[in-house]
């Protein structure tokens, strides 16, 4: 199998002052990509923040005879975001993967979080993702050339006590990985996500020793790597921890037709329920459409239109 390689590549990394955006960097660098080092340099909820941590990771990828520069952007101000942007083109001309990896905690139960709690999270995640995303894609369109990743959370694929404005901008990314993915397709512009289980300063508070060695962050990174290459896939949710890897996708079941006018009745839907809920029945959609047409495909079969 050939090697991966990057060169001549320019990647921008999000979050890259530590744990996984650290580790994407040093790799997208090793396998010879140009790399825009992005960092606040914040706590991990968010508040503070200096360029250091991004400079350090530059020095490292130095070291190794990479090339980098360090972006101390917050990726949810806009005129940050921009200058993100407009340093990468200065410094090297053009902008081939972005890897949306900041983020930010405060974790609360639903009872005791206040909203701005919950929409700086959303903010950061969601949005930190969408906004150098949206200020490259034009350039990506006209090179004919991107590769997106988001990281999404088992959290916002299948929840977690106390962490609802996480669960929901993670899997809000979900949603814009499966719509950009389309829209990018023709342009040669391909976005997926992963959804990691690693031993960072976001969980080194919740997990015990022996666990956050296991699940270093640079296990997760070779998984990203296939993310992000010439022949990655689109649309994909990779999920990786401790070196494992699995994909994640959003099924549905095939459902029932119940009926319609006087028919369609609360109790009519109960009839059919283990009908509507049989999961040997399950599809994954590559698009919207297909939800659609599965509806349509039932209420033919049922009325043999």
């Amino acid at each position: 199998m050939s090697e991966i390689r990057f060169d001549g590549k320019t990647a921008i990394v999000t979050g890259a002052g530590g744990g996984l955006g650290r580790c994407h960097a040093l790799e997208l660098a090793r396998r010879g990509a140009n790399v825009v080092v992005n960092d606040l340099g914040g706590s991990v909820d968010g508040s503070g923040g200096n360029s250091e941590a991004a400079e350090k990771v530059v020095e490292e990828i130095k070291a190794l005879g990479g090339k980098a520069i360090a972006n101390g952007s917050s990726v949810t101000d806009d005129k940050g975001v921009q200058k993100m942007i407009d340093d990468t083109m200065n410094e090297f001309g053009r902008i081939d993967i972005i890897i949306a990896n900041a983020g930010i905690l405060r974790d609360k139960s639903f009872t005791k979080m206040g909203m701005d709690d919950f929409e700086l999270v959303v903010d950061v995640h969601l949005m930190g993702s969408v906004k150098p995303i949206k200020a490259a894609w034009e350039i990506m369109k006209e090179q004919q050339y991107g590769r997106l990743v988001v990281t999404t959370s088992s959290t916002g694929l299948y929840g977690n006590f106390g962490q609802t404005n996480y669960g929901a901008a993670k899997l809000g990314l979900v949603g814009f990985m499966n719509s950009i993915k389309q829209e990018g397709a023709k342009y040669n512009i391909k976005c997926n996500a992963v959804c990691p289980v690693a031993a960072t300063r976001m969980t080194e508070s919740i997990m015990p020793p022996a666990m956050l060695e296991a699940l270093k962050p640079e296990y997760v990174t070779p998984g990203v790597m296939n993310l992000v290459k010439e022949d990655a896939p689109t649309g994909m949710v990779l999920s990786a921890a401790a070196g494992a890897f699995s994909m994640s996708q959003i099924r549905e079941t095939k459902g029932a037709f119940v009926g319609t006018g006087d028919a369609l009745t609360a109790e009519a839907v109960a009839a059919k329920w283990d009908q509507i809920t049989d999961d040997s029945t399950m599809t994954h959609f590559e698009q919207g459409g297909g939800h659609t047409g599965n509806f349509i495909n039932l209420i033919k079969e049922a009325t043999g239109g």
